[in-house]
Order: structure tokens, then C-alpha cells, then sequence
């Protein structure tokens, strides 16, 4: 297991970062993302969404549970993985994540799963932890989007907007600690991603 941490101001480059990562993908490799909210987890899966060359539109699948991004023939990577986006909040348990059936797209898809610490490890013998911290975290947002999203199950509609990331976007420091599990990764060098803060092997 190695710990790698990188620095981003932006949301552009948190979003290059994650396609620097996505040069590195192949279909059956799992990342899982973890933050606040706000914290950027969606900016950094299009990122990734964009560079794999799958077709757009990401967004946070918060009410959907999964969204498949299928690769665009034609597209900047023809050939490459689909992406498999997962938002795992509301999912307490592994079961629950059986119960959505990954095991189907794992061996053919790229697959990104927010929330999903201590829920989706399971799913594969290898495995990239990314944590994406807020240099300054916004109290006020996060209330705003949890209220916002609440609101929206409560009513049983489907407002997009509420999304869990619906603040993300700002541009302000970030630190990413990525850290990759099991022998997919082994002797990986990610330093090739940005600007490299610090690294733990």
C-alpha cells in the first residue's frame, strides 16, 4: 500500500489531475472517493469521465444510485472502459451494494464510488482511495446542499440541483491523498499526475 498526496487550486486542476489518472485505467479498476460535501468528488470523476472518453454529462448520481457513462466510439479514447459512477450515501451496508449488482459492469468499466469507505472494498482485490480535502471547508454550503437534498427526497422529486455536490465547483485549494491498495498498483508511479505534496510507500 503507498499514500500519495497532490495539491490542485483549481477545479480545472482537479479535474486535469484526474485525467492525468485515467491515462493509468483499465477496464476492472475501482476508485473510491471519499470528502466532505462540497468537496469536489464529482468535478474529479468528470475529469476522469472526460479523459477515459466516455459520454458526458456526468453528475452526481445521488437520487439514481448509478449512472453508466458508456465509451463514446468515436470519441478521445475509442475502445476504452465505460465509466460506472456510484454515489453509495445512502447505502448502509455491503449488501446493499450487492443488491445494485457492480459485479455485472466491474470487468468492463471503470468504476467510481462516492461515499463508498467501508462499503464497496469487497468488490475488488485492488483498489485507489481518493480523498479529497478542502484547504478551507464552507460550513454554509455544506448545510445548504444537505438541507437542499433532504428537501428534495422529502418531496419524492428529482431536483439535480441538490445534488451533494452541487457546491463543488469553487475554485480553492485542495489537497487529493490518493492512496492504492493491492498488487494492480504495485510499483505504479503516480507522481506523474501534478503537483506531488508528499508520499508514504
Amino acid at each position: 500500500m503507498s499514500t500519495w498526496e497532490f495539491a490542485t487550486g483549481t477545479a480545472e486542476q482537479t479535474q486535469h489531475l484526474a485525467g492525468k489518472l485515467a491515462e493509468l485505467l483499465r477496464a476492472g479498476d475501482l476508485i473510491i472517493l471519499s470528502g466532505e460535501l462540497g468537496a469536489g468528488k464529482t468535478t474529479f470523476t468528470q475529469g476522469l469521465g472526460r479523459s477515459l472518453g466516455v459520454r458526458e454529462g456526468i453528475i452526481s448520481p445521488t437520487f439514481v444510485l448509478v449512472r453508466i457513462h458508456p465509451n463514446v466510439p468515436d470519441g478521445t479514447n475509442p475502445g476504452g472502459p465505460d465509466l460506472v459512477h456510484v454515489d453509495a450515501y445512502r447505502l448502509g451496508t455491503p449488501g446493499e451494494i450487492d443488491d445494485i449488482d457492480l459485479e455485472n459492469t466491474m470487468d468492463s468499466s471503470v468504476t467510481v464510488v462516492e461515499w463508498g469507505v467501508d462499503r464497496v472494498e469487497h468488490l475488488a482485490a485492488s483498489r485507489l482511495e481518493i480523498e479529497l480535502v478542502r484547504a478551507v471547508g464552507d460550513a454554509g454550503a455544506v448545510a445548504r446542499a444537505e438541507a437542499a437534498t433532504q428537501s428534495a427526497f422529502d418531496d419524492g422529486g428529482l431536483d439535480f440541483s441538490a445534488s451533494f455536490d452541487a457546491d463543488e465547483d469553487d475554485d480553492e485549494p485542495r489537497t487529493l491523498r490518493l492512496t492504492a491498495v493491492g498488487p494492480r498498483w504495485e510499483g505504479i508511479d503516480f507522481s506523474v499526475l501534478g503537483q506531488l505534496v508528499n508520499t508514504t510507500e
